[in-house]
């Protein structure tokens, strides 16, 4: 049974910062968005967006400077409740990766959202003619092989360029145990491989024969797991702070959004929602029902759970950004404040190769750009990179380094342990072993697992004060920067 909301129930600035959230997200939308521009796409007030904006941007849900507003990977957390929640990228994405290998072709899982389709697991191949979809795209049902499976009984079903001139598709349907159509996995092609009918003689009989596990892998018990992001409210604080450029209210419902991600498969009660957000359980009705009534939210039994259409919010735009793309605006904030060129590694063989890098404007500055390569042994970011590896993965050293400067550590057994003690320490500083009058400072980032993935920089002139002051000034500020990048990496991260 859902529970029915009267107009005066709704949450308006939960409702109003939707809207700006999907204004943003449009796949029309420009990258960055002046507010002008948000007024316009929302019908809303230009007090009522300034108010939105500036409670999104201390969410971390968007970012601002002052003119333009674009999104930030955080939004991603919105999309990933979904996705937890579902359960669906966490049971077949594996399954998914090894199919396309198989078939050497792209391989989605869908699911059904109102009139459309909504990808929610995608493997591509790399190719120069490669037709692929987002997560969180939306598409006509009636202009792919999924959406006619979720409107008919059948087993199977062809795309021929109905989406998009040269792309050919097959999909089959995934049940539950009741035998309902829980979502489709199809695998696409290019009109120069395959036509409709060479392509399911390739694959169908082959897809048909794994569905059986594909379904066991739904239907499985799933385990709980915390969320990445903490849900419980923590806007009365923001309030006392911000004063009245705060939606608190729009702070709660984003917090209820979140919470729901702890569903796995049964939905969730009002009272376990409450409990999750540390609201009040008319505070978190009221959220719900108007999530409910704007189609974020579906109930049964009185039992809430998230609905595809959650995706919207910026999933499809966010979810193919990278590394480089995530570490950019953090390292510029970083340039701001320690007024020192800042980078970003990650280990390549025995090199480190810089993949973002912004410099500070100097008469004498450090000229590296980004794809520049160097010894991982003699660099600060190298040794945080290789720290990161067990000492098994470590690339081999035979007899002695080569020395690039007089301060080069050549020795391995020296090496190994300094790299010890920047496991131990969680940093490196290199004082002048890549080259003299050069000091660098590095810290790890690492992943939603752990991982060491990257290596994040400070570098100065020698000249300009002593290695222990280096650090003690740069220190806690290279940190705060691999935490926020290691925050966004999350955001991220598959569910």
């Amino acid at each position: 049974m859902s529970i029915a909301a009267p107009p005066t129930a709704t949450v308006g600035p939960l409702e109003r910062g939707l809207s700006v959230l999907c204004a943003l997200s449009a796949p029309d939308a420009d990258e960055r968005m002046r507010h002008s521009d948000l007024v316009r796409a929302t019908g809303l007030a230009r007090a009522t967006v300034d108010r939105v904006v500036s409670t999104l941007a201390r969410l971390g849900l968007v970012r601002s400077d002052g003119r333009e507003v674009w999104p930030a990977p955080r939004l991603m957390e919105l999309s990933g409740a979904y996705l937890a929640a579902s359960g669906i990228p966490a049971a077949l994405g594996p399954a998914v990766d090894r199919l396309a290998d198989e078939f050497d072709e792209s391989v989605s899982v869908a699911v059904p959202d109102g009139d459309g389709v909504r990808f929610v697991v995608q493997a591509a191949r790399r190719r120069h003619m490669n037709l692929t979809f987002r997560i969180g795209d939306l598409v006509p049902a009636d202009r792919c092989a999924p959406g006619t499976l979720f409107t008919g009984g059948q087993d199977w079903a062809g795309d021929d360029q109905l989406i998009e001139p040269g792309l050919v598709a097959v999909a089959v349907p995934l049940r539950d145990p009741a035998r309902r159509t829980v979502c489709a996995v199809s695998v696409a092609s290019h009109t120069s491989r395959h036509t409709v009918q060479s392509l399911a003689e390739a694959v169908l009989p082959r897809l048909l024969q794994r569905r059986g596990t594909l379904e066991s892998a739904l239907a499985a018990p799933r385990a709980t797991a915390p969320s990445s992001a903490p849900v419980r409210d923590t806007s009365p604080a923001e309030k006392r702070e911000l004063g009245p450029d705060y939606l608190q209210s729009l702070a709660r419902g984003l917090a209820v959004l979140r919470a729901l991600g702890a569903d796995r498969g049964e939905g969730m009660p009002l009272t376990a929602v409450a409990e999750a957000t540390g609201l009040a359980r008319a505070t978190a009705r009221r959220s719900l029902l108007t999530l409910e009534q704007l189609g974020y939210v579906g109930c049964a039994r009185r039992q809430f759970r998230l609905r595809p259409r959650v995706l919207e919010l910026g999933c499809a735009r966010l979810s193919g950004l990278g590394l480089t793309d995530v570490a950019q605006p953090h390292l510029a904030d970083l340039v701001r404040r320690v007024h020192e060129s800042a980078s970003l590694a990650v280990l390549d063989g025995a090199d480190i190769r810089y993949v973002a890098r912004v410099p500070t404007v100097r008469i004498m500055s450090i000229d590296i750009t980004v794809g520049t390569r160097f010894p991982a042994y003699a660099t600060a970011m190298g040794r945080v990179l290789l720290a990161g590896l067990t000492p098994g993965e470590r690339p081999a050293v035979d007899g002695r380094l080569p020395a690039l400067t007089g301060h080069t550590v050549t020795s391995a057994d020296e090496l190994t342990a300094l790299l010890d003690k920047v496991a131990a320490d969680d940093h490196a500083l290199v004082d002048q072993e890549l080259e003299e009058g050069l000091r660098s400072l590095a810290v790890p980032v690492r992943d939603g697992r752990g991982r060491v993935v990257a290596a994040v920089n400070v570098a100065q002139h020698a000249g300009r004060g002593t290695p222990e002051e280096m650090r003690r000034a740069m220190l806690p500020e290279l940190r705060q920067a691999a935490r926020l990048i290691e925050a966004d990496l999350a955001a991220l991260e598959p569910r």
